[in-house]
């Protein structure tokens, strides 16, 4: 890229590491967002974050050993009355139960 666009490496290094939507390793088929702000949390987000990571196998920057799901956890989403939400492929899911998660992997799988 650098060479291509006849920037330093540094700076494209400053872009690519600054914003969240480009990525420096693959990300899995289904890509998951998960939003980690204040209003998610109040909502119970840790407990679902736990559970979603525990179900899939997978942390933070990661994925799945098939390449079906990554997990990349969020700033907000801005979709604070969904709380706690995640984002699959771009599209908002929540508020989030483990059962509603459940659901979400069974269709995207």
């Amino acid at each position: 890229v650098s060479k291509w666009t006849e920037v330093p490496v540094v700076h494209v290094h400053e872009v690519v590491t600054f914003y969240s939507m480009y990525r420096q390793k693959p990300v899995g088929k289904r890509h998951i967002r998960f939003c980690t702000t204040t209003s998610c949390m109040l909502m119970g987000s840790e407990k679902i974050l736990d559970y979603l990571k525990k179900k899939l196998g997978i942390g933070n920057g990661e994925v799945t050993p098939d390449g079906e799901f990554s997990l990349e956890e969020a700033e907000c989403l801005c979709a604070c009355e969904s709380a706690p939400m995640m984002q699959i492929d771009g599209k908002y899911a929540g508020p989030l139960t483990e059962e509603k998660v459940d659901q979400i992997l069974r269709e995207n799988g």
